[in-house]
């Protein structure tokens, strides 16, 4: 069985898009995910499948959050070592001026064109910084992410993509229940 995050995109925000943290867990476990474990409320959940595919995985999540729940939910999965392999790829790391506290991991849902991505190194944001590789853009927002203009909503109509966002805390927490998952 391999281990799997979900990461779920625009849920239990703003009081848009509710759904209870039981609930989802019921939703994964009705669905025949197994180990099912949820992380605060934005919508993480660490589960176990044979199903190898993400793109499946992704397509039965979300079409059954739109039949329990009635709206429609971009969802990014990964494979517990392919969220090893992003914290491990972090660049900012290699700084050791950066403050951890103000990374934080954009997971793409495709890999964009890359003019889309030259245009949008080309912009301007402050001290806010970011490095593009394959589906993840990390960034780093001394200014703290609330005052980015680098934005999940900017990130996507620039580049014409899903994108989710996560704080380098949560990132970390993700992997290190995956991992306990898969050890148990």
């Amino acid at each position: 069985m391999n281990t799997y995050i979900a990461i779920l995109r625009g849920i239990n925000v703003s009081g848009k898009n509710i759904i209870k943290m039981d609930a989802l867990k019921d939703l994964f476990v009705n669905s025949a995910y197994k180990n099912v474990q949820t992380y605060i409320q934005s919508g993480n959940i660490i589960f176990g499948t044979d199903i190898y595919q993400n793109y499946i995985i992704e397509e039965n999540i979300r079409t059954s959050i739109a039949h329990q729940f009635g709206f429609d939910v971009p969802v990014i999965v990964l494979k517990a070592d392919e969220l090893k392999r992003i914290i491990n790829d972090n660049p900012f790391l290699k700084d050791e001026n950066i403050e951890t506290q103000y990374l934080h991991v954009t997971f793409l849902s495709d890999i964009p064109d890359h003019e889309k991505i030259d245009r949008l190194r080309d912009g301007e944001y402050g001290s806010d910084k970011f490095v593009y590789l394959e589906q993840t853009i990390y960034l780093y927002c001394p200014g703290g992410y609330g005052k980015t203009k680098l934005t999940n909503t900017m990130l996507e109509s620039k580049l014409k993509v899903n994108a989710t966002t996560r704080n380098w805390k949560t990132v970390n927490e993700l992997l290190k229940m995956a991992e306990n998952l898969i050890n148990t």
